[in-house]
């Protein structure tokens, strides 16, 4: 008979101890971009990650069946906090994206990219089998999907919208939707780029076009991407040594403790340490698609699956960007990237699919 109480051995402990070093080696990058100092960015990044794990370890707790009936009133509420920011939110750097609380700046879009996967795999997992292949089972999911995307592109706010899109989409395609209804969505979103680019702001279209040919501009809009490139290629293999980068110290690397941090971290640790911490990643979002296919609730498939690949468009997108594979669209590195509302998202992520976990393992102890 097991000594650990059941509560205690049915956390995730395998996946707490890896996001745990994935925050604690963050904490080391930001420490040494700061030149060697806890303050300002370290200490803070540490003490957010503990309260936020402390807060995902609470909502592991919550009830399945609570979490499926507030799906649509938590995207309800974020929907209206967006059109609040068009009203009243302050604006910053030319984008409106926040509400002032007073003790607080609140960004509701950063929320929305958790609600839109719970309201889009509500919908789906009340939908009767039947309908799934029919047109009822489309145009409700792309107004949930269509309205908060709107709100937020005209914040102007291109990489949160393209998060939303991206985490709707993705549920749409897990609940089984015709895989020719995304081929020719793609196909149709290809043609009207030459349109839509048009309608981006003139600083969105010189992040395209600079992403396109970073050499064309290299001390202006193409800078942060060539120092980027350069910082993560003079890491080399086992990089310059802890303490030892020079893009970051000397302040050639824009961004190097936020949105930059993984060249940061590259031009120091190198390639091991970059494939290391990917490798990581990788088995976080191992972690999340094992607890979909094992639960046999559709609500809880789709939920478990939607936030997995959330997290893992955070990852993807921002290595893209660092790399010079994607424009720069502002997205930071889940757990490194200095910032609160970013990492209190993935938490919120990472609790809720705790919770799927804890239920299922529940339901399968009540049936033996």
């Amino acid at each position: 008979m097991s000594i650990i109480p059941a509560p205690v051995a049915a956390l995730p402990w395998r996946v707490m101890i890896l996001l745990t070093a994935i925050a604690l080696f963050g904490t080391v990058v930001l420490y040494s971009a700061a030149g060697g100092s806890i303050t300002p960015w370290a200490i803070n990044q540490g003490v957010r990650f503990c309260i936020f794990m402390g807060l995902a370890l609470l909502i592991a707790r919550t009830p399945l069946s609570l979490i499926s009936r507030l799906a649509f009133p938590l995207y309800g509420a974020i929907l209206v906090s967006l059109v609040l920011v068009e009203l009243i939110g302050g604006v910053a750097g030319g984008s409106q994206r926040w509400i002032n609380l007073g003790f607080m700046q609140l960004q509701p879009s950063e929320f929305m990219k958790l609600a839109i996967v719970l309201a889009v795999a509500q919908f789906y997992a009340r939908l009767p089998v039947g309908e799934v292949r029919t047109w009822n089972a489309i145009w409700p999911a792309l107004a949930l999907i269509g309205l908060p995307w709107a709100l937020v592109l005209v914040q102007p706010d291109l990489g949160t919208a393209t998060m939303i899109l991206a985490g709707g989409v993705t549920v749409m395609f897990l609940a089984g939707l015709p895989l020719r209804l995304f081929i020719g969505t793609a196909l149709a979103g290809a043609a009207i780029i030459p349109i839509a680019f048009s309608f981006l702001h003139d600083y969105q279209q010189k992040r395209v076009l600079i992403f396109m040919d970073p050499e064309s501009d290299p001390l202006g809009a193409g800078y942060h991407i060539s120092q980027s490139k350069i910082a993560i290629g003079s890491g080399g293999i086992f990089g310059k040594g802890f303490l030892n980068g020079t893009q970051s110290h000397l302040d050639y690397l824009p961004e190097g403790h936020t949105d930059f941090v993984f060249a940061t971290m590259a031009e120091e640790w190198g390639l091991v340490g970059g494939v290391l911490l990917i490798a990581a990643f990788l088995l976080v979002f191992r972690w999340g698609i094992r607890v979909s296919l094992r639960t046999e609730d559709k609500f809880a498939r789709l939920t478990a699956a939607g936030l997995t690949t959330t997290v893992f468009f955070y990852v993807a997108i921002n290595l893209m960007m660092v790399m010079g594979l994607a424009p720069v669209v502002g997205i930071p590195l889940p757990f490194m990237s200095y910032g609160g509302s970013s990492m209190l998202t993935v938490m919120l992520c990472i609790g809720l699919i705790m919770a799927i976990d804890r239920s299922r393992r529940q339901s399968r102890r009540d049936w033996s």
